[in-house]
């Protein structure tokens, strides 16, 4: 027999030792006691609410904003509408087979849980390791951008308090709202929302409705642009706008009907960021003009925006889109603590974590432990840049964000590769786009990104040639993915009933197909492994 058919015995036969082990623990606790805080608040959350996370997440006019007019600065391209537009049909193709995936896998640990499945249970926790230190990192550096943007209103009112100052009480309603129901920071988040969308519009008719040049303009999005050696990094820089609508995924277990909630939700959270986005490009571009673009982004940076509609409406439409500006970065915040908490939870839950973090409060059901603890590392963070002096502008808001971006991007990436080894072993009735072809294009678009991403790190950073920032937070992330690892390899050990539920979420469900699985190599332990599937089979949990 040759080594690969070995392999493949050993590792299908691990695989129904997990799915039998799995179901004894569910036989043996059946009829124990129902323990409320190891589930979430479920059937809160519908469609809409979902697409307000994502979209918070993402932070449309905070993207706007900053992002579009720094490409513009940075890149010297006016290609800009038509990259949002590129990067929002890669990131359309990834979902596809995303929110395929999440039909058959509800756990509000989403990328470990998605990769635990496809591509074994000790990658899905090295996943789980990266995504807790890239989550983290994205809501931490948000602080750095609130503080600044609100100490700038204040002043600008005659009020004087420090970016730390602002930040803390940014922090302390992040805080309580995390322990919150869910459905609450969903109203919260929809509220904020709906604002923002509205102003983000209310710019775009201005802006296009009174061009630079007297007519409107569609030289930004002329298709030849693409074919420019900088589009590649403009990618690089585009993508980080559309980090966050991927949490929705993390929400599974709270929605209403998720398996066709999620997929909704996410399919419309791309398009709608990329819309927005690509929109905004396009007036601004109108509005300096397509040969003036990008020397106004870097004359007004920041306030490229606000300075372009100025002159045409009231003062007090420039003071309310600052002021959303802001509340756009809490929507941020208070999105990306959501899902670095229940990511926590889904770890905890599992016992990959201690189990007091698989806790969620009996009435709010909020993962109350996950929630506490990214809010003391963030008020721990927060403190320090306080008290050293470290600009939290840049070396808190870009580099943080930028680094959590590139740890997100490396979990799709890895999504990817795991919808396709999924779907290969287990179609569960998607037909080929969904379950092939569509998660192949992703995962080949998506590693030349990222291999860009990792190449070009550096000058994301705006650091020197000879700086080691340009490699150490990618080999951070190696070194996360490794503990993850050989964690899972001590789990599995020194705990097996606890490696057998890694990734399998709330209820301990295994997709192993038992039908599929090749033949074990003893006769006895075949006699063994037909009665315990027998014995078995009527408690197997429909995924369908």
């Amino acid at each position: 027999m040759s080594p690969a058919g070995r392999h493949q015995r050993r590792r299908n036969n691990v695989d129904q030792w997990a799915g039998t082990m799995l179901m004894d623990l569910q036989r043996n606790s059946r009829n124990g006691p129902d323990i409320v805080s190891q589930s979430l608040a479920s059937n809160r959350l519908g469609v809409s609410s979902v697409v307000f996370f994502g979209v918070a997440g993402a932070a449309p006019l905070t993207v706007i904003i900053g992002a579009i007019s720094t490409i513009y600065a940075v890149v010297g391209n006016t290609a800009v509408p038509l990259v949002y537009l590129v990067v929002a049909g890669i990131l359309s193709i990834f979902t596809v087979g995303f929110v395929a995936m999440s039909r058959h896998i509800v756990n509000s640990g989403a990328f470990y849980a998605y990769i635990s499945h496809g591509l074994g249970r000790e990658l899905g926790v090295a996943a789980a390791f990266v995504a807790l230190a890239a989550y983290s990192l994205m809501q931490i550096g948000l602080f750095g951008l609130f503080g600044v943007v609100a100490s700038g209103i204040l002043e600008a009112v005659g009020l004087t308090a420090s970016w730390l100052a602002c930040a803390l009480v940014a922090w302390a309603l992040i805080a309580v709202l995390g322990m919150l129901w869910v459905d609450l920071s969903g109203k919260v988040l929809g509220i904020l929302l709906i604002a923002e969308i509205a102003v983000v519009l209310i710019y775009d008719l201005v802006m296009a409705g009174n061009p630079a040049e007297g007519s409107v303009s569609f030289a930004s999005l002329a298709p030849q642009q693409l074919l420019t050696p900088e589009v590649v990094a403009m990618m690089v820089l585009a993508i980080g706008g559309f980090t966050g609508f991927e949490a929705t995924v993390v929400l599974s277990e709270e929605a209403k009907d998720p398996k066709r909630t999620i997929a909704r939700a996410t399919h419309l959270c791309v398009i709608l960021a990329g819309i927005l986005c690509a929109l905004s490009a396009w007036a601004m571009s109108v509005a300096a003009g397509p040969t003036q673009i990008v020397a106004a982004a870097r004359t007004e940076q920041t306030d490229l925006v606000f300075t372009l509609v100025a002159p045409h409406v009231p003062d007090t439409l420039i003071t309310i889109g600052y002021l959303l500006f802001m509340t756009s970065i809490f929507a941020a915040l208070l999105a990306f603590h959501a899902a670095v908490s229940r990511y926590q939870f889904a770890l905890g839950r599992e016992r990959v974590l201690p189990s007091r973090w698989g806790t969620a409060h009996p009435r709010t059901g909020a993962p109350v432990v996950g929630s506490i603890t990214q809010s003391i590392l963030a008020l721990g963070v927060l403190l320090t840049y306080g008290l050293l002096g470290i600009d939290p502008l840049v070396h808190l808001f870009a580099w943080l964000t930028v680094v959590g971006g590139l740890g997100v991007l490396i979990l799709m990436w890895s999504a990817s590769a795991a919808v396709i080894a999924f779907f290969v072993q287990h179609s569960r009735g998607e037909n080929v786009w969904r379950g092939r072809v569509a998660p192949i294009i992703a995962f080949f678009l998506l590693s030349i990104i990222l291999l860009a991403t990792v190449i070009g790190f550096g000058d994301l950073l705006q650091v020197g040639s000879d700086s080691v920032f340009h490699w150490v937070f990618t080999v951070g992330y190696l070194i996360c993915a490794l503990i993850g690892f050989c964690w899972a390899l001590i789990v599995k050990r020194t705990r097996p009933d606890v490696y057998a539920g890694i990734g399998r979420g709330a209820d301990g469900r295994n997709v192993v197909d038992y039908a599929e699985l090749a033949r074990p190599h003893s006769h006895a332990h075949a006699q063994t492994n037909a009665q315990h599937t027998h014995e078995h089979r009527d408690h197997l949990p429909s995924i369908k």
